[in-house]
């Protein structure tokens, strides 16, 4: 495709946020099983299944990945979400035998976070080969002018269409910065408008709609059945809005996450993921067991 922008490093990421996942999925130059039906909910308003973000305990999983996801099991989650950590999004397994120590775990290996510009033909065979239901593009970074994000909507088109044609979709994890006017125009909206519905699902990041200033649950409800996947992560009350790196216990921010799952879920959020970056007197870890009660407990 031509006129293809340069693909954004790391530290460049990092220059406009921290915390930013490390599995980007901008592109290159040009020229360089069975299905699982999602737990929605359960009787009496509580959830029957939730996930993890596995990027929530990232050293622990460059460290020993498989006794981390059986640690994550014990604590409750049902469900994981992958990233791309350096050996791939089956961290260095094949895929077949990824999915079978998940499985032999309880959790449904639902999505990963990929690098969707680069092999996405393999990994997409790879991922409905073992029924995964997406491969989710986490990061494109800030645009200088629309023309890059009317670009965008046109590649997730065509990546949705190469998903769909190996048995999963394709969705977007959105960050502050497509909230960002630019030009008179909301670049979310423009992607969610002019993106094919039967190709590209959104990945709503909660914490990210409410420190740019908008309302997760008027944006759940102008467009709904769009935002399949939500990412739960709560914004610490007592820094500054708009701080970037400002995640916190699920539960002990500023966020109503009872209101915005219901929200979510009357809208067509079927995957309630957990994500935490900040760590304040806890650890990753201990971070994550706590988020699972938390969720286990919840009531709409």
């Amino acid at each position: 495709m031509k006129n293809r922008r340069k693909f954004i490093q790391l530290s460049t990421a990092l220059g406009v946020g921290a915390f930013l996942p490390f599995q980007f999925c901008t592109p290159k130059k040009e020229n360089e099983g069975t299905a699982v039906t999602p737990a929605i909910g359960a009787a009496k308003g509580t959830l029957s299944a939730f996930g993890l973000q596995l990027y929530s305990v990232k050293e622990n999983m460059a460290e020993n990945a498989v006794e981390t996801i059986k640690s994550i099991a014990g604590y409750g989650y049902k469900q994981i979400e992958g990233f791309d950590g350096g050996k791939g999004i089956f961290w260095g397994m094949k895929n077949t035998e990824f999915k079978s120590m998940t499985d032999s775990l309880g959790l449904d290996f639902i999505a990963s976070h990929a690098n969707t510009f680069e092999n996405l033909e393999k990994q997409a065979a790879e991922a409905g080969a073992i029924g995964m239901k997406y491969l989710i593009c986490p990061y494109i970074g800030p645009q200088k002018k629309m023309d890059d994000f009317k670009k965008f909507a046109d590649d997730f088109n065509r990546i949705g269409q190469v998903c769909k044609d190996n048995g999963l979709r394709f969705a977007y994890h959105n960050h502050g910065y497509t909230f960002m006017d630019l030009e008179g125009q909301v670049p979310q909206d423009y992607l969610l408008e002019n993106t094919d519905p039967e190709l590209v699902d959104f990945e709503m990041d909660i914490y990210w709609v409410k420190t740019a200033g908008y309302d997760p649950i008027q944006y759940l409800q102008k467009y709904p059945n769009r935002f399949t996947l939500g990412h739960v992560k709560d914004k610490d009350g007592s820094i500054d809005l708009t701080a970037p790196n400002g995640s916190t216990l699920i539960g002990t921010g500023t966020l109503d996450f009872s209101n915005i799952l219901r929200k979510g879920m009357d809208n067509g959020m079927k995957y309630f993921i957990v994500e935490q970056e900040r760590f304040e007197g806890t650890n990753p870890m201990e971070a994550a067991e706590k988020n699972a009660n938390y969720m286990k407990a919840l009531v709409f």
